[in-house]
Parts: structure tokens; C-alpha cells; sequence
């Protein structure tokens, strides 16, 4: 079987290594370079402590694409960078699937439409956690039997953007459900956190209280290796990990 190539953009911070060292372990994902700001021309497995050849450190988009030839790239870059990562992938036929966030909804509307003019698929991926997925589907199912619910995100304090991604889908997806308003999200960034989500559920007599936490960043790679294996197989832009997750079963 043919391996998969992959790119990692935003490859020297913190996802962006672990997704190198997961991308390197998969025995069918191979892993071609990656896209950053320093060391450039560097071999990328020296600079991630790889044991396995893993292309060369780009700064320039163009290169990295034409010279690494990936079939997929995984973002984990910063908004608005990851803007131009995303759309100079989709131009030629690589598709990009995203982590990093910050992006507004008619930016979204726009990538989507790229994927679909181009015929390749895309996935935008606020949380690539498991339990995330499942955090949301079951607030999402409960949402309909409470009046009120509210949404507690709580990130590291290195995190730039709030509400986070993962908040504001599960509160679209919870608005969705229930035909009901904009739920209320409140954002706590503190030193010590990772990556933590509480849905607050309201009732006559009773809360319901929904919490993913991710303890590491190795959550996270289940999810990143998972998405890099469906996202070529239909063309468009998937938001949020679940329909992924569909496509394995």
C-alpha cells in the first residue's frame, strides 16, 4: 500500500512536534518536511528528534509544497498564516487539515468554497481529542431535555484565541440541535492547563455537568492520524472530527 505523504506546518512548536513523532510512527503516513520559521533547510527529523528521514524545514509555502510534495499537510500554524497554508495547499491539490484556529466564519465559508471549486478535501478540526468528539455529541443530545445551558473552556495560557474552536462549535452545535439562542461560553486561560471543556446543562432541580479534559498532547494524535487517513477520500471541507471518525467505521 502506498504511503501517505505529509507535511506539518508550524512544525517546531509544541502540536506541531508531537503530530511529527505520531505522523513518523504510522507505518502507512510518511513524513516529508515540514513548514516553520527557523532552521530553515534543516533536516526536520534532527530538529524533532526523529529516528526516520523526514524532509528538509521550509519558510517559504511555495517551496515547501512544490519541493516536499505532500499529499496532505497538517496546519498548526497561527491566524492568519494558516489562511495562506490552507489556500496555497488546496491550488495544488493537497489537502490541508487544520488545527490551528482563530478563523472568522466567513474566512470558514471561503475555504470551503476553495475546497469544493478544487475538488479536494479539507478538514478543519478544532479538537482532534476522541473524548472531545464525544464531549459534544452527548451535550448536543442532552441539550434538547434543558432550558439553559452555558459552556466553560479552560486552556493553557499560551493560548491566543477565545472562546476556543472546540467551544464555539459545540455551541453552534447545541444551538443547532435545540433551535434555540447563542449559548454562553466563558474562557479561563491559566498556567498548568492543556486543553479542558465543561457543559453546564440547567433544569428544574437538577445541573448536568458534560467535561472532556486533555491531560497531554498526546491526545490529540489519535485523532491528527485519523483525519490525515479520511480526509482525501471525498472532496469538500468537514468541520470537526466526527465525520472523520465516520468514514473509519
Amino acid at each position: 500500500m502506498t504511503s501517505v505523504r505529509v507535511g506539518v506546518a508550524g512544525a517546531l512548536g509544541r502540536m506541531g512536534r508531537a503530530v511529527c513523532a505520531a505522523v513518523s510512527d504510522a507505518n502507512d503516513l510518511e513524513l516529508v518536511g515540514g513548514f516553520d520559521r527557523f532552521n530553515v533547510g534543516e533536516p526536520l527529523a534532527d530538529l524533532t528528534g526523529l529516528s526516520k528521514p523526514a524532509g528538509l524545514l521550509y519558510d517559504d509555502l511555495a517551496a515547501f509544497y512544490d519541493n516536499a510534495k505532500p499529499d496532505v499537510v497538517v496546519d498548526f500554524t497561527l491566524h492568519p498564516a494558516t489562511l495562506d497554508v490552507a489556500r496555497e495547499a488546496l491550488v495544488r491539490g493537497i489537502s490541508p487539515v487544520i488545527g490551528a484556529t482563530g478563523r472568522s466564519a466567513e474566512e470558514e465559508a471561503a475555504l470551503a468554497a476553495l475546497c469544493e471549486q478544487r475538488g479536494v478535501g479539507g478538514a478543519l478540526v478544532p479538537n482532534f481529542a476522541i473524548g472531545a468528539v464525544l464531549m459534544m455529541r452527548f451535550a448536543e443530545e442532552a441539550a434538547r431535555y434543558f432550558p439553559t445551558v452555558e459552556i466553560i473552556e479552560l486552556h493553557h495560557d499560551k493560548k491566543i484565541d477565545a472562546p476556543s474552536g472546540t467551544a464555539r462549535l459545540t455551541a453552534r452545535r447545541i444551538a443547532t440541535a435545540t433551535g434555540g439562542s447563542a449559548v454562553p461560553i466563558h474562557s479561563v486561560r491559566l498556567r498548568g492547563l492543556v486543553a479542558h471543556q465543561e457543559v453546564l446543562l440547567g433544569g428544574d432541580g437538577e445541573v448536568l455537568t458534560i467535561r472532556h479534559d486533555s491531560l497531554s498532547r498526546d491526545s490529540f494524535m489519535r485523532g491528527v492520524v485519523l483525519a490525515v487517513r479520511q480526509v482525501r477520500k471525498a472532496p469538500g471541507l468537514i468541520v470537526g472530527l466526527e465525520g472523520l471518525m465516520e468514514r473509519a467505521s
